[in-house]
C-alpha cells in the first residue's frame, strides 16, 4: 500500500489551507526526518539555487539549514490552488552564529500526487536582515500557537 499524507488532492479551498498549516507545522518541527516524509521519494527541489533530489537529499538538506538558521520560525499562507497544485507564501526569522537576525520572505510552488506526498517544490527566498527589536515571531520554538497573527495580519 502506497504511502498516503492527508489531506489529499482534489484540493479545496479548506484542504489547501489544511495542507499549508500542516507544511509550516512540519517546518516549525525542525525534524528533517519527520519533514521528509511529508515528500515523494524521488521529489524535486529548487531552493533558491539549489537542487534537491529524494529523500535523502532532503534531510541532509534541512539538517544543515536548521544547524545555521537559528531560532527558525516560520509562518505560510495560502496563496493559490488547483487539485493537486498549491502555491503559499511565507516569512520565517532565525539568526545566524553571530547574532543577527533575519527575516526571509518567499514564494513556494507546490505538486502533489494522489497520496498527497508532495512531488515538487520550487522556492524562491529572500532574506531581509532585522534588528532584534524588529521580530514579530517570539512564540516558543516548534508548532506556531492558533492565535498568532498571520502574514496578513502582520502586514507582511
Amino acid at each position: 500500500m502506497a504511502e498516503q499524507r492527508p489531506p489529499l488532492p482534489p484540493f479545496t479551498f479548506e484542504t489547501a489551507c489544511q495542507k499549508v498549516r500542516l507544511a509550516e507545522n512540519g517546518w516549525n518541527s525542525q525534524d528533517p526526518e519527520k519533514v521528509a516524509l511529508a515528500y515523494t521519494i524521488d521529489s524535486q527541489w529548487r531552493n533558491r539555487s539549489e537542487f534537491i533530489h529524494g529523500r535523502q537529499e532532503i534531510i541532509q538538506f534541512l539538517s544543515t539549514k536548521w544547524q545555521t538558521e537559528l531560532e527558525y520560525r516560520l509562518i505560510k499562507e495560502l496563496w493559490a490552488y488547483t487539485d493537486t497544485k498549491i502555491a503559499v507564501r511565507f516569512a520565517y526569522e532565525w539568526h545566524n552564529d553571530r547574532g543577527q537576525w533575519f527575516r526571509s520572505y518567499g514564494n513556494e510552488n507546490w505538486e502533489f500526487n494522489e497520496h498527497g506526498l508532495m512531488s515538487k517544490r520550487f522556492a524562491c527566498i529572500n532574506d531581509l536582515p532585522i534588528q532584534e527589536n524588529e521580530r514579530k515571531y517570539f512564540w516558543t520554538l516548534g508548532t506556531r500557537p492558533e492565535d498568532h497573527p498571520s502574514l496578513s495580519e502582520l502586514g507582511f
